[in-house]
């Protein structure tokens, strides 16, 4: 039986997850209805993507009862309110990064999932990827010996682009691109909290960051340096080296390569019937594979995005603007 699918957001990431979605099979994977704040938008996607139900409201998509799983691809202030709308309602959830927007919401969400039996995931797509898959297994195999420091950085020219520059839309390089380079370094050190964080970095005239550099200290001689920025395009790859060589993973946010020290992996993405508006968002598909294999398995959470990762970013992401002095209304 498929997995049946109802969308939160008629914007760019969620047509590029439906898109994604529609890579797979139809017997696995159906699009039940779509929801946005405007019903013409919803009713456009709608069209688009050839699904049966389109809202003008979130909680019209919650009271579908044909609707066994909601991918929440809103702006990242609503991502508390939705989640609990759906939680409430009975739906499981892929709620896209950040979860939310500090970690008092995210305690608050995991715990109603926790309470309510359902499952809930935050859609960091990146673990999802085969070529994590490969990476893990040669960290784990030792062929690189300890890991002593991870090198990690993303950034794009994107002073045009609204909800990241604007305090009220949950701005900021931290939670829109942060939580990329957060994840990488505790999948390589394996959801450990560090010991220190120190962080800097510069603010706009609304009060959010637009690059960030930080370094994470842990134990046993290990560290983590990681940077953000809005204004430049930044390397955009993460190092990860160990006492015995080196793991390169060029575009690791969606990597269709990695380079390790006796072989280099390459995945081919699926094509989609519509254009995608981000890179290599073909991707997407193995996240939606990721989140059905879970509900076959009546898991509550993933193991390869699991609670704990994302109340440790969600900490880690608040410390990061606490040292810069970015602050939202929800805090």
């Amino acid at each position: 039986m498929a997995t049946k699918w109802g969308i939160a957001g008629a914007g760019l990431i969620s047509h590029d997850f439906v898109t994604a979605l529609r890579t797979l099979p139809n017997s696995e994977h159906c699009v039940v209805g779509v929801a946005a704040r405007d019903l013409s938008r919803a009713k456009k996607f709608a069209e688009l993507h050839k699904i049966e139900n389109a809202y003008g409201s979130y909680k019209e998509l919650s009271q579908n009862k044909n609707i066994d799983v909601v991918y929440i691809g809103t702006l990242n202030p609503t991502h508390l309110e939705i989640g609990k709308m759906m939680l409430n309602a009975g739906k499981h959830i892929l709620c896209e990064k950040p979860l939310t927007l500090n970690l008092k919401q995210t305690s608050e969400l995991i715990s109603l999932a926790k309470s309510k039996g359902l499952f809930l995931m935050e859609a960091v797509w990146s673990r999802c990827f085969p070529t994590y898959t490969e990476v893990k297994k040669e960290l784990d195999s030792g062929c690189i010996g300890e890991v002593k420091q991870v090198i990690c950085s993303f950034g794009f020219g994107l002073a045009d682009i609204e909800r990241l520059n604007a305090k009220a839309l949950g701005g900021g390089t931290i939670l829109d691109l942060g939580v990329y380079v957060l994840q990488l370094v505790i999948f390589v050190f394996g959801c450990e909290k560090p010991e220190i964080v120190k962080a800097l970095g510069h603010l706009n005239k609304d009060g959010v960051d637009v690059s960030m550099s930080a370094t994470l200290k842990f134990q046993g001689n290990r560290t983590a340096t990681i940077l953000t920025n809005s204004e430049v395009q930044l390397p955009n790859e993460a190092i990860i080296i160990g006492t015995k060589g080196i793991i390169k993973i060029p575009e690791f946010w969606c990597p269709t390569k990695a380079e390790l020290p006796q072989r280099v992996i390459e995945i081919t993405l699926p094509k989609g019937a519509h254009k995608f508006n981000f890179h290599n968002s073909a991707g997407l598909s193995f996240e939606a594979t990721e989140v059905r294999n879970c509900l076959l398995k009546g898991l509550k959470e993933s193991p390869r995005v699991s609670h704990a990762d994302s109340l440790l970013l969600a900490e880690l992401e608040d410390e990061l603007r606490k040292q810069l002095g970015v602050v939202y209304e929800e805090d």
